[in-house]
């Protein structure tokens, strides 16, 4: 019996993925347990094994080709069996689905129909009448929108609304319906390439180089599954959550020292990013209103502590999970840190590395940033983001010296922390930074 393997949920907030890879063809034999595609997810590629035995005899997402969670992957089963109405029954079950996306292909072709009306009604042209065109009425279901030179653009209102998700300009669109109206296949077919130029040549630049033009170009790049998803949580949490931000400068002084004397012994590295989750992590443990996550018709405190670590990744970005940071030692954190940096880099991080932050640090000190405020990582309640150590001039016992010193911001969701708990909590990581005996105590 034929066995279907849909596109699984690889991630908590996966909605769709990516087949990078096929490790197999229609027609290999596959064993349970092999590998059989790789499949990019929101949050990294990951390998993707068999759960049968049998021949594959359908790829239903090619590689390369999105598409979204449950759809058929592919139909592994014995040879020469037929699979043609499970096939068939899937597509059906799609078209439910889309039924959205049919009612605009629907008043898409109604709007079609009618322009092949118009022109079957529009009276040959009349050679003795008048050469002055007349002034086209549209009806009243094409929008229209002025050019940069002032000339009115027709457009379908579904032409308008895809133009607008895809980031097209109208401008650059040549329309194929009645009298040059912008339809909706003029957008699905359009190319930045084949865009129409404007055949009158702009003045040259003074003192540019006679009959040398520069021309305007772009590179467009199709979206990542990451990129989509960071950019759709991190503007759900900016625009629904009321953050609220707080900041205070460190002495780093004695932690600069004492990382130094600890470093100073052989096969031992600590970072200062080491310390900062450490001091993050005991902190928490006192103030357990900021450990807490806000789900809607509740508000949930941890009673463990699981710091999320940001990690810059060439797709976006990426949070590691250190788990009971509290119990845990520099040296301990520094190392997990640094397995997941490379996992991270590698596309190798897995489910249970990114999942479970009741805490969210981004340190973007080593690029030699001074301070910034983060977005909130949903469901957190905080994210605290972290500046370069800069040496400034400050005052000690009533003098001015050299003094080094780290800004943090910590951005609050007001829903579920106030003003005096986050101030709170911020001064007591403050005590643990400046004082980094303290938190090994």
């Amino acid at each position: 019996m034929a066995e279907v393997i849909l596109m699984p949920k690889l991630s908590d907030t996966m909605t769709e993925g990516v087949v990078a890879e096929w490790h197999k063809k229609v027609g290999d034999d596959v064993e349970s347990g092999e590998l059989l595609a790789e499949i990019e997810t929101d949050k990294a590629t990951m390998e993707f094994e068999s759960f049968y035995d049998g021949k594959l005899l359908y790829i239903g997402v090619e590689k390369g080709q999105t598409a979204p969670v449950n759809v058929i992957l592919a139909i592994i089963g014995e040879e020469g069996e037929d699979i043609d109405k499970i096939i068939a029954d899937s597509k059906k079950g799609d078209d439910k689905e889309d039924s959205a996306e049919s009612k605009e292909e629907t008043l898409e072709a109604e709007e079609e129909k009618e322009e092949e009306k118009q022109t079957e009604k529009k009276p040959a042209a009349d050679k003795s009448s008048d050469d002055k065109p007349k002034e086209t009425t549209e009806k009243s279901e094409t929008s229209t929108q002025s050019s940069g030179d002032g000339e009115r653009i027709f457009a379908s209102p579904l032409a308008k609304k895809l133009a607008e998700d895809k980031n097209v300009d109208l401008n650059d669109v040549q329309g194929s319906g009645e009298n040059g109206r912008i339809v909706k296949r003029d957008i699905e077919n359009y190319k930045p390439e084949n865009k129409p130029q404007n055949s009158a040549k702009a003045p040259a630049a003074a003192g540019s180089t006679s009959g040398s033009t520069l021309t305007e170009s772009y590179t467009d790049t199709n979206i990542s599954q990451m990129r989509k998803t960071i950019a759709k949580r991190l503007a759900e949490s900016k625009f629904t959550a009321p953050h609220f931000y707080l900041t205070l400068d460190i002495d780093m002084d004695n932690a600069m020292t004492q990382r130094s004397a600890v470093n100073a012994n052989e096969g031992v590295r600590v970072s200062f990013n080491d310390m900062v989750i450490k001091a993050c992590a005991v902190a928490l443990r006192k103030h357990p209103a900021v450990n807490s996550a806000w789900l809607g018709d509740k508000i949930r405190k941890y009673d463990h502590i699981n710091i999320g670590v940001a990690v810059a990744v060439e797709d976006g970005l990426l949070v590691p999970v250190v788990r009971f940071a509290d119990t845990k030692g520099l040296m301990e954190i520094g190392a997990e840190v640094r397995e997941f940096a490379q996992k991270a880099k590698e596309k190798k991080l897995q489910p249970k590395d990114w999942e479970g932050n009741t805490f969210t640090i981004s340190n973007l000190g080593m690029y030699n940033i001074e301070s910034f405020t983060a977005i909130i990582n949903p469901p957190d309640a905080c994210i605290l983001a972290i500046g370069g150590i800069k040496q400034v001039p400050v005052v000690k016992d009533g003098q001015v010296v050299p003094g080094n010193v780290m800004k943090v911001t910590l951005s609050c969701d007001h829903r579920v922390v106030d003003g005096v708990t986050g101030a709170e909590f911020l001064n007591t990581f403050k005590s643990y930074m400046e004082n980094p005996m303290m938190m090994m105590v």
